[in-house]
């Protein structure tokens, strides 16, 4: 059995003591002073927009609460457009399978995969689980590379790692029948206390991670691998729609403001346009397009090509050219097309409990401790956004879709593209109170071993260290307030 180095990511709750763009606020607060709200005992540069609306993603958001909260349609979108979305989520949704079949428009699957449909890492739209027990991971994977500086520039700047010999970028634990999976993840916990000042203290647990029955040769001493979980698709097409100069704005690489916030925007490659453009989606901003994400998805996940990816993570060496394929390219464009729409089309829910006084407080506790810094809570969309149902909207996502220095306890030690192995995109919180309705087993950060929103949050270091040991501050009654906070969102 390979043993994986210990490490820990985070699905980035990353705060601070101050507002690291003022700049950015400046420009948001205009049309919205009435949302604003000062901040109980904060100085005067530390206030940040208090949400006063229950839509969070704007005209588009939803009112729906239950199992299928995520999986709704924008709800400012046009009948014709529903049913665009409709034939994408029959993609999204359907099995895909291996080649040749009589199915031809979901043929091509594999030889190698993780699963066999989009919606099997995203059930009903929203975040993966970890497995337990001998149960193959669908919704969790690992990312593959070896050390940046044993690549080539081009390599770096297009692919923003560099593939493991015979393993490629991703490991595929599952195949098509005939072909092999190419090993099998392991994960052992153990627990970690972390204590409060009230006495109190709570058990988490720490996932180490090993590659048992490697089916492709050895694996590299230096093999650099990093966890991922399916993250939930709601309010894709509102982020993207965000203009490019409010991020950069946000931005503050060298912390010029002194507040301990320094955060960066990643610079990938856009196969679009075969140039090098910000990074927003993914779990360190490493995708430029709701379009390039998902068909990046196609080939890594499923081992299906397209025009926009025409190779699957499938090394030369593995064989896969041996195997019956589903045409070129697999994936067509108009199913391309249906489900980048369908993906980019799905609504956030409403908030809830806005005027229960526990939530209010803590709201106000939230931006208190300085975790909207980097949760940034509201965005105004570009009014010429290409779709109308996206443009000119006033949204409130909770992240500035940039990276920051979580530091050494949950660094994962691989870069991707810009984003150092230190470094984490901030995710959207948007939503976040209901994952555990649409998928009762849903785990928060990147990882899903933080099985609750207080776990999450204190498994958070770096930039987040100070925020973090003044929640553990907190008495429980206000504890329980932020909590009761992000579960209104």
């Amino acid at each position: 059995m390979y043993r994986l180095p210990r490490f820990i990511v985070l699905a980035k709750w990353v705060p601070s003591t101050l507002a690291h763009s003022s700049f950015l606020l400046f420009l948001l607060a205009a049309p919205l002073q009435a949302a604003e709200s000062p901040i109980q005992n904060a100085p005067p540069s530390q206030y940040y927009p208090i949400q006063t609306t229950p839509m969070s993603g704007g005209d588009g958001s939803v009112e729906q609460f239950d199992h299928n909260a995520y999986s709704l349609p924008l709800g400012n979108m046009s009948m014709t457009k529903r049913l665009d979305f409709s034939v994408g989520n029959s993609f999204f949704r359907n099995p895909w399978v291996a080649a040749p079949a009589s199915t031809e428009a979901r043929d091509g699957l594999g030889p190698l995969i993780n699963t066999n449909s989009c919606q099997g890492c995203h059930l009903k739209d929203g975040r993966g689980h970890p497995p337990t027990g001998d149960e193959n991971p669908i919704a969790l994977f690992l990312r593959l590379s070896l050390p940046a500086s044993q690549a080539d520039t081009t390599t770096l700047e297009q692919r923003g790692a560099l593939p493991v010999p015979n393993y490629g970028l991703q490991l595929q634990t599952a195949a098509i029948s005939g072909a092999a999976p190419e090993g099998k993840l392991v994960i052992a916990y153990r627990s970690r206390e972390v204590s409060f000042a009230d006495g109190t203290s709570v058990t988490l647990q720490e996932p180490v991670y090993s590659i048992a029955e490697p089916a492709y040769g050895e694996l590299p001493e230096d093999l650099q691998t990093s966890p991922r979980l399916a993250p939930p698709m709601i309010g894709l097409g509102l982020l993207e729609a965000i203009p490019e100069a409010d991020l950069i704005a946000a931005a503050d690489p060298d912390d010029a403001d002194g507040d301990g916030i320094s955060g960066r925007y990643n610079q990938v490659w856009d196969l679009r346009s075969g140039t090098i453009k910000l990074g927003r989606f993914g779990w360190k901003a490493g995708e430029p397009s709701i379009e390039q994400q998902s068909l990046h998805a196609f080939a890594g996940d499923m081992g299906l090509t397209s025009n926009l990816v025409p190779q699957t993570d499938c090394m030369e060496s593995q064989g896969c050219d041996d195997f019956p394929n589903g045409g070129t390219p697999e994936v067509s464009d108009d199913v391309a097309d249906f489900v980048t729409f369908y993906a980019s089309s799905l609504a956030v829910p409403m908030r809830r409990n806005l005027d229960d006084p526990a939530v209010q407080q803590g709201a106000e506790r939230f931006n208190a401790l300085g975790c909207a810094s980097c949760h940034t809570p509201r965005h105004r969309t570009a009014a010429d956004a290409e779709r109308p149902a996206l443009a000119d909207q006033i949204i409130w996502p909770y992240s500035d879709l940039l990276l920051h220095d979580m530091g050494d306890a949950l660094a994962d030690h691989r870069s991707e593209f810009q984003a150092d192995g230190r470094e984490w995109r901030t995710p959207p919180l948007w939503g976040i109170g209901l994952a555990q309705t649409v998928n009762p087993r849903a785990g928060f950060l990147h990882d899903g071993r933080a099985r609750t929103l207080e776990e999450a949050i204190l498994w958070h270091g770096g930039e987040a260290e100070e925020a973090t040991q003044g929640y553990r501050e907190l008495v429980e009654d206000q504890r329980a307030e932020l909590i009761r906070f992000l579960e209104s969102l």
